[in-house]
């Protein structure tokens, strides 16, 4: 696995925002791995939930795998944070 370095988060937070899902998924990489970001499974959840939902199926197995490591709250607040994005695609387009 490669490593996720401060420009790269970078660029793939700017890309995340025009809802690139290679992305959204490396966003949610570096958090479930902790590379460049301490782990945080409720924003790596987010980052892979919303690469799913534009069609990574790495994304969608990934979410599953941090899911089963995660409280029902954990994964209530990561959906509500990723239903928050989705809300900047509408007015970002």
């Amino acid at each position: 696995m490669a490593c996720i370095d401060i420009d790269a988060l970078t660029q793939y937070e700017n890309d995340a925002r025009n809802g690139r899902p290679d992305a959204l998924y490396n966003l949610g990489l570096a958090y479930s791995t902790g590379q460049g970001v301490s782990v945080d499974y409720v924003a790596a959840h987010k980052w892979f939930n919303l690469a799913a939902m534009r069609g990574s199926e790495l994304a969608k197995s990934w979410r599953a795998q941090i899911s089963s490591e995660m409280s029902a709250g954990q994964i209530a607040e990561a959906q509500r944070l990723a239903r928050e994005f989705m809300g900047f695609f509408k007015t970002a387009v």
